[in-house]
């Protein structure tokens, strides 16, 4: 069976921009519906999807968390050349570590890290959640059993090792620079998460330096929180942070 890949989207829906970045293994659906969202309310959103994503898992191996951060500032840099002078971020999980990043590396009008690791829960549970997505990809291109054994066996278990441990020196990176953020920020976390360490929201809000910041928990939300049972109140949520923005675009 012909999979069908998702693509990176653009929602145009006014001058105000929003990058939309999704997490680890994931892709641009993670945040399809809250771009929709956006634009019905008048923000254009883009979400690409980073190399070696929206695939195959072993897919990913090809890469590292640098080629994906370029992918971001490629993405920030392609709403600048639609003309959006003024960019807010929002990203899911390893795209919430990312929205820091950009935040101070980059003018950013605001950011929503949405259930951002500072630490993980656990990296022998994030090496087997991909082995299991990847054989689950492959039983939806409804591939033999047979099939799905001798593809797993030839993953590279030693190059996700690498990119798992790979990941995490990123998060520390971040973290040890999130004192340079300035800018406006609202945090949301999930209170039933268990990828990630749930101090992680506090300790960005209490080491980030913007005078504007908000913490916001989910108590009904695990870690993909933009397609749980609580996304409608987390798009409302984030609708009104960013309308609080000091936008100059009307």
């Amino acid at each position: 069976m012909k999979m069908v890949s998702p693509k990176p989207f653009t929602f145009h829906g006014g001058k105000r921009a929003v990058l939309l970045l999704h997490g680890f293994s994931g892709d641009s659906a993670d945040v399809r519906m809250l771009g929709r969202f956006l634009e019905k309310n008048g923000y254009t959103t883009h979400a690409p999807i980073y190399r070696g994503h929206g695939g195959p898992m072993e897919n990913m191996l090809d890469y590292t968390p640098n080629d994906w951060w370029n992918d971001v500032v490629r993405a920030y840099e392609y709403l600048k050349e639609l003309g959006h002078d003024e960019i807010a971020v929002a990203g899911l999980s390893l795209g919430g570590v990312f929205s820091l990043k950009l935040a101070y590396s980059l003018p950013v009008k605001g950011i929503v890290p949405m259930c951002a690791p500072m630490s993980l829960q656990s990296e022998e549970e994030m090496f087997q959640g991909i082995l299991d997505k990847a054989v689950a990809y492959k039983r939806k291109e409804q591939k033999t059993d047979e099939q799905i054994q001798r593809e797993m066996e030839r993953f590279d278990r030693n190059q996700l090792w690498n990119l798992i441990k790979a990941n995490q020196r990123l998060i520390d990176d971040v973290r040890n620079q999130i004192d340079l953020i300035y800018a406006p920020i609202l945090i949301a976390q999930g209170r039933k998460d268990t990828v990630i360490t749930l101090n992680s929201a506090e300790i960005i809000y209490n080491e980030v330096e913007s005078p504007e910041k908000t913490l916001k928990w989910y108590e009904k939300s695990g870690h993909v929180i933009t397609i749980d049972v609580e996304r409608d109140a987390l798009h409302e949520d984030i609708l009104n942070f960013l309308n609080g923005l000091d936008w100059e675009a009307e």
